[in-house]
């Protein structure tokens, strides 16, 4: 999702004026000069020599809201009663609420909802479980659950200000895909507790949403689940990146005219995505990984104290090469970025492939801006919304959780996951693809649906589903 700040963004600030001691000129001056831009005054109240005025402004940076404030703040004869952020008074109360599907009008409705009539469908259930999943929410809802460990690039936030994010989550889930879900937080980060948690709430989902959990805890927490529960897992910093950048290297390889099986990629920064990144490519056919962290390349024959770094020195590298990015990315087709800002260079870029690859996806500073390098790259790709070709999460986990809740999903094994990348592939037709248009829009209505076909036919034929749904 775009974490950057960036995009405009509209403020309404409520100020009360004396009008003998200052001008709004100066307060219209004292707006523009820290960033803002004035769209509309509206007059709340006047009398005498005060008057109270709303004033609609918009910045291209958040950043510039506080710049403004302190600016009127500083100005003599003016008091800044109020600070309207669009964005704040859209989580008021928060972003989602439950709603009946029916109307209880009446006791008899009172009591087929309720009491006495439900101990029918508590006794239907109790005799056969598997009525759980018509009879009840589990159908069609997914946990969507954090420790508020690594929220989006603000870091270990807790659980009360991850808040926002599930919701958000929750929110994306219904409008793309009609999947219902509940926002989780979870007061402990204790990796077993988590695991027990989960456990215990599992009854009431089809599937469960691990969201914004640190690395490396978070391996163990979805293999553990994954292996002890029977509804599907799906830990989307890890697996929704993976399929939405798999998804746009598909794309990208077609552009620049090169084969998976032929390529060299370089991952710098082997964390939750990194690592699922890694293993979606390798199960896709790429030969040659070469992951980099902050003590250069991994390789097998090297120690790590980090049970997944050892893993993937032993899986990927297949010759065992040592050094630092600018040393490994000597020769390579393609470069994710999966760190920070700032990493690679232009110098850097040059010494890849002819035609090289850029994914780009640090956030909110990518790994080298794409103006930099936009004439020697191939295709670019970052994760940001105000770059072409954004690696969006949003691409993937509601086209995934339909799929898997309509066929009842075991599990989101590795065949879905290329199935969905293949279906956000071909959402971008032969005719439409080109190097700044590799990866569709999250608002394309096609992306669930085509999602949905394949990832269903692989859950299918890898024998993980437990239903055959109606097309």
């Amino acid at each position: 999702m775009d974490n950057t700040g960036l995009g405009g963004k509209s403020i309404i600030l409520r100020i009360e004026m004396n009008t003998q001691e200052i001008k709004f000129g100066q307060v219209a001056s004292a707006i523009f000069e820290a960033g803002g831009d004035m769209v509309a005054i509206d007059v709340i109240q006047a009398s005498g020599h005060h008057t109270v005025r709303d004033i609609t402004i918009t910045v291209t940076d958040s950043v510039y809201i506080n710049k403004i404030t302190n600016s009127i703040k500083s100005l003599h004869g003016v008091r800044l009663v109020n600070v309207s952020d669009r964005t704040f008074l859209m989580h008021l109360g928060g972003k989602i609420e439950t709603q009946p599907k029916v109307p209880i009008q009446n006791r008899e409705d009172l009591s087929r909802v309720y009491t006495p009539d439900v101990a029918r469908v508590c006794t239907a259930i109790l005799e056969d479980p598997k009525k759980a999943y018509n009879l009840t929410i589990k159908r069609n809802t997914v946990a969507v659950i954090s420790d508020g460990s690594a929220v989006l690039g603000l870091g270990n936030v807790g659980p009360y200000a991850a808040m926002p994010v599930m919701e958000g989550k929750s929110m994306l889930l219904k409008q793309f895909a009609g999947v219902d879900s509940f926002p989780i937080c979870l007061d402990t980060q204790d990796t077993e507790e988590i695991i027990a948690c989960i456990k215990a709430i599992a009854p009431a989902f089809g599937g469960i949403n691990l969201e914004d959990i640190a690395s490396p805890r978070c391996f163990e927490i979805e293999e553990r689940l994954r292996n002890e529960l029977d509804i599907p897992v799906f830990h989307d910093d890890q697996h929704g990146t993976a399929v939405v950048l798999y998804a746009a290297l598909i794309n990208a390889l077609k552009i620049v005219g090169k084969s998976i099986d032929q390529i060299k990629v370089v991952v710098c920064g082997i964390g939750a995505a990194g690592v699922a990144c890694s293993k979606i490519l390798l199960s896709a056919g790429v030969k040659e990984i070469i992951g980099v962290d902050r003590d250069g390349a991994l390789a097998s024959g090297n120690t790590y104290g980090n049970s997944m770094w050892k893993w993937y020195a032993e899986h990927t590298n297949p010759e065992r090469i040592q050094g630092s990015l600018k040393e490994v990315i000597q020769g390579a087709d393609v470069f994710i970025g999966l760190s920070a800002g700032g990493l690679l260079t232009r110098e850097d870029v040059m010494t890849m492939n002819d035609k090289p690859i850029i994914f780009a996806m640090a956030n909110p500073n990518p790994e080298i801006k794409p103006e930099e390098v936009e004439d020697i790259a191939g295709v670019i790709a970052t994760g940001r919304s105000d770059y072409p070709n954004q690696i969006n999460n949003v691409l993937c986990f509601p086209g995934i959780f339909r799929a898997a809740l309509d066929c009842r999903a075991t599990t989101i094994n590795e065949e879905m996951k290329l199935a969905a990348a293949e279906a956000i592939a071909s959402a971008v037709s032969d005719e439409e693809r080109n190097p700044s248009y590799i990866i569709p829009s999250v608002f394309n209505q096609n992306v669930v649906k085509a999602i949905r076909e394949l990832v269903v036919k692989a859950a299918i034929n890898s024998g993980v589903a437990r239903r055959i749904p109606r097309e």
